[in-house]
């Protein structure tokens, strides 16, 4: 079996450009040119401000949008070209969390309908009896009580309603699923306890996760490798860790110093990006972040960078060369528990030993940025 579960290839998706009454409409490049590829039971992060297409990505990704061009392959097996039996078995094993969970809820089907209903797609042979069993299973699975199954949707709060997404979503027995800013919408506490929920389910269940996010926070607490966007592209890709200690394209050193801090002395240091982002319906020529970077040269407006690897690369001509005149604010180190599963995760991918160590100090993190400069 692959250790790949799931792998985009150039893909593209362009809205508009078509001739109407009107006349013809712009072409709005929402992604273009994007590869990665997603190892089986990792966390994946696609984080990027918004507006950046990693909505779009995620839709792509689950074949609810078709790609302009580029393939999506998921176990070996081209996304695009499956219909019938095959599609429906495909459905079964990805599951979406959408970012607004009332909207993505049926008001008029009770939450044992909603998280029924997979059951009754996927498995149709189930008794009825079986069926109720399984869906209590679920709702207690993502801290739901099974006389809840008799309610609907309007009567739960938004934290509750996310868990029943969730119950759905694992409803159906899938191997991957994929959100899209699945807590955004949710207050700060709420979002913590589904956070760890998700995590707690990976871990249990052996799920892949792809987590579609704008908030950094969130990336860093249950990511094993993250992808950077900016405009439809990947600029930045490599291990969560890696990348939050040492973030080597310009833009995720902007989105990293964005950060809220207490120390005021932060501001002073923190990497300045000029203007608004372009519009994806004209994007800059060359790099297309060379209209917002402080270091932008001559071929960063000719030439399209390319990232250079799927594990950990960097879509920047002079990444290599570039210093940071003072240091990012250093990020507050992981909890033992959680550095304990990333190492568990590293181990697992590279034959290591676990050795469950204890957050580096922060003059170690501090060392471990300057070594890399």
């Amino acid at each position: 079996m692959s250790d790949v579960i799931l792998e985009a290839t150039s893909l593209v998706k362009h809205f508009g450009g078509s001739d109407s009454w009107f006349g013809k409409t712009p072409k709005v490049q929402a992604v273009d040119g994007v590869s990665l590829r997603v190892r089986r039971g990792e966390t994946f992060a696609i984080v990027g401000e918004s507006g950046c297409g990693k909505s779009t990505l995620a839709r792509l990704l689950m074949r609810l949008l078709e790609p302009t061009s580029g393939a999506v392959m998921f176990e070996g097996k081209e996304v695009s070209s499956v219909s019938g039996d095959a599609l429906k078995t495909l459905r079964r094993d990805m599951q979406f969390i959408f970012q607004d969970p009332f909207s993505s809820l049926n008001p008029r089907m009770s939450v044992g309908k909603l998280v029924g209903e997979p059951l009754e797609v996927h498995a149709p042979d189930m008794s009825a009896q079986h069926r109720r069993d399984k869906v209590a299973e679920l709702l207690r699975k993502v801290g739901l009580r099974p006389e809840h199954a008799g309610r609907y949707p309007h009567e739960f709060s938004g934290g509750q309603r996310q868990r029943i997404g969730i119950a759905r979503a694992l409803a159906s027995g899938p191997k991957l699923i994929i959100g899209d800013e699945p807590v955004s919408a949710l207050d700060v506490s709420v979002q913590a306890q589904v956070i760890n929920l998700m995590g707690d389910l990976s871990r249990d269940l052996g799920l892949t996760l792809v987590i579609i996010a704008h908030d950094l926070g969130v990336i860093r607490h249950m990511s094993d490798r993250v992808a950077v966007m900016y405009l439809g592209r990947i600029v930045e890709m490599g291990r969560t860790e890696e990348v939050f200690a040492n973030p080597r394209h310009p833009y995720t050193q902007a989105l990293l110093a964005s950060i809220p801090s207490m120390d005021e002395s932060d501001a002073a240091r923190r990497p300045v990006v000029l203007g608004e982002m372009p519009s994806p319906s004209n994007p800059p020529s060359g790099c297309r972040f060379h209209t917002r970077c402080p270091h932008a040269q001559e071929r960063c407006k000719e030439e399209s960078p390319t990232l250079g690897s799927y594990e950990d690369g960097v879509a920047c001509h002079f990444w290599e060369t570039l210093a940071i005149d003072t240091p990012l604010p250093i990020p507050s180190p992981r909890s033992d528990a959680t550095q304990a599963r990333f190492e568990l995760y590293r181990a697992a991918t590279e034959g290591g030993t676990v050795t469950h160590k204890k957050p580096q100090p922060e003059t170690a993190t501090k060392q471990h940025r300057e070594d890399h400069l």
